[in-house]
């Protein structure tokens, strides 16, 4: 009992950033790969972006002002409201200084 009780004290932990982002980590990914690494890939129009490209807290001060290209557009006009709460939940879980930095692959 109290070693199920530890692993599920564990795994809310572990699922708090993720909860309160209010997004989908896996969906954010899949959003991020087919939609924004179209201009932001090494070589693309754009300067390449991954979740390594920022820390936390500064992918949530760029979803906080919710602008896009150098704060030229909103990103509402990219993507919908629930993809940016994806996508966010993706690029913050994991950013440079999060316990599982990634850069989103191919």
């Amino acid at each position: 009992m109290r070693n199920t009780l530890g692993f599920l004290t564990i795994l809310a932990l572990a699922a708090a950033p993720l909860a309160a982002e209010g997004g989908s980590d896996i969906k954010g990914k899949y959003i991020f790969k087919k939609t924004c690494k179209t201009c932001h890939a090494a070589g693309a129009s754009a300067k390449e972006v991954t979740p390594l490209s920022k820390t936390q807290a500064q992918w949530k001060a760029y979803f906080a002002a919710a602008k896009h290209n150098g704060g030229k557009e909103p990103l509402g006009k990219l993507l919908k409201p629930e993809q940016v709460k994806d996508v966010q939940a993706f690029l913050v879980n994991h950013a440079s200084d999060s316990p599982q930095p990634e850069t989103c692959g191919g």
